[in-house]
This record gives C-alpha cells, structure tokens and sequence, in this order.
C-alpha cells in the first residue's frame, strides 16, 4: 500500500507540470456535490488467540452527501478529489465459536468513515453536451467515533489503503463549455482494515478479524465548472 501511495505522489507532482496548460479560459475547476449510495461488499475472517473462529460481517449501507474537486490540466486530462464521510452499522452474523454461541448475530455498532479519493481521469471530448470520462487512483480510509455495541467492551479499526477505480459522465445544462451541469459517476474502492473486538466480559477473549469492506460507490449530483 506504500507503492500505491508513492504512485500517487508521483502521478501528482508528474502533473502539476502540466498545469501551465490550463488557463483560467481554458475554466480548471470543476465542482461538484453529489449524493452517495455507499453500498459495501464485505466479508471477513475472523480469529481467537491463532484458532479459527466461523463469522462473517455485515455492513450496513449509507447514503451521504459528497463533495468533490476537480482540477482539469488539459481537455482531457483531469484529477479528482472526493471528500464525504460514512456513517455504517456493524454486525458480526453467523457466528460460532464452540461451547458459547452457534450462528449467532453479534450487534458491533457503528463506525464512521473518513475516505478521501484521489484519481487521475480520462476526460472524453465528443463535441456534444454527454462527456463521460473514466480514473483509477488511491484511497486512504481512516475509522472515527467507534461505537462497540452493546456486547463487545470495545473495538479498534486500524487505517486502510487501497485502489480505486471510476467511470461517470457529465451533462451539460447550460449548453456551453462551462456552468452546470448533471454528474453521475460509479466508483469501486478497495477498503481492508484489521479489527480488533474486545470480548473479555462475554467471551474472556479478545477477537481479531480482517475485514474487507470493498464498496460500490454510486453518486448522482450537479457539477460546476468555471
């Protein structure tokens, strides 16, 4: 995950030098607020001092408001930057752990998430008012507010890094190059965090798992370009 985040820091300085293309004419900056169907695919693995534990999680699904900038150096050629934070219900289900529960659902509370994206985007110019473009870059996900649940005695989220791909579009409303217009946009993240569940009054043990949580990230929302 250090590659990744070194990649992005490259691709970010290796671009800044094209930024002397783009003029205040040429309109760089792009806004847009959108609203956010966080949609997670997860799954996990979870352990008990080295022995295997039967469990999976489940996450609930959020819908936010996001808001994001762009930054075009060329026609073509644009970074993104997402900003929203996701509030998401935990559960461990199907859990098994010999001699005290047997496909049970454990009720892990909530967490709130803090992932800022990054990508670079090809912007496709067709000469009409649909432009849709595509991007792939990084994610950083940081865990806040933790909430354990009325079972666990508390709950520890380490930080994730991961990859992340897009495609969307932009319509234009006001017939022109700049102004607003109609954004929908699809992203899929790679978002892994190690957990750590203190279950010393129900269990006397501490349980670990690997969470992967992976979401699909559909967004609809107006943009503004000027």
């Amino acid at each position: 995950m250090k590659k990744l985040l070194l990649a992005a820091l490259m691709m970010g300085t290796a671009l800044t030098g094209l930024a002397g293309t783009a003029t205040a004419e040429d309109s760089p900056w792009m806004l847009r607020a959108r609203v956010l169907a966080v949609l997670p695919d997860e799954s996990a693995a979870l352990s008990v001092g080295g022995a295997g534990l039967a469990g999976d999680a489940d996450i609930g699904d959020q819908y936010v408001p996001e808001f994001d900038i762009t930054y075009f150096f060329t026609d073509n050629i644009a970074a993104e930057l997402i900003l929203a934070v996701t509030p998401h219900d935990v559960s461990a289900v199907n859990v098994t752990v010999p001699g005290a529960l047997t496909n049970a659902t454990v009720d892990l509370g909530d967490v709130w998430l803090l992932p800022p994206t990054l990508t670079l985007q090809y912007h496709f110019q067709n000469g009409s008012k649909f432009k849709p473009y595509v991007g792939a870059g990084v994610n950083a996900t940081f865990f806040f507010n933790e909430d354990e649940g009325p079972v666990a005695d508390g709950m520890d989220y380490d930080p994730s890094f991961g990859p992340a791909v897009q495609a969307g579009f932009d319509y234009d409303l006001d017939g022109k190059e700049g102004g607003f217009a109609l954004n929908v946009d699809i992203k899929k993240i790679w978002i892994n965090t190690d957990v750590t569940v203190d279950f010393t009054t129900a269990l006397g043990a501490t349980v670990n798992a690997d969470v992967d949580i992976n979401p699909l990230v559909v967004g609809v929302g107006l943009a503004y370009k000027y």
